[in-house]
């Protein structure tokens, strides 16, 4: 345990950090997975469930919980996995 004024209040700052990036991290692979998962049945909700997990990842991004770089590839991913089943349903 930290005997530094500064250090204890450092810890208490990177404790209430994670517990805010834990949160948002769980919602970004909740929001994926639901978009993926709507794309598969084919609802017409599909679009919406997309755009929802997209802007989850930029808020993310914007926020600093995850990099600008990881948060393309993350969409571009997204993308590709369900324009992939799209077609596949064509």
């Amino acid at each position: 345990m930290a005997n530094i004024k500064s250090q204890i209040k450092r810890n208490r700052q990177n404790e209430r950090l994670r517990l805010r990036n834990k949160t948002v991290k769980a919602e970004l692979r909740t929001r994926t997975k639901t978009a993926v998962a709507t794309a598969e049945v084919g609802a017409e909700n599909s679009a919406e469930a997309l755009r929802m997990a997209v802007k989850r990842i930029d808020m993310a991004a914007a926020k600093g919980i995850i990099h600008k770089n990881q948060a393309a590839n993350r969409k571009s991913r997204l993308m590709r996995r369900i324009n992939a089943l799209e077609a596949a349903k064509a």
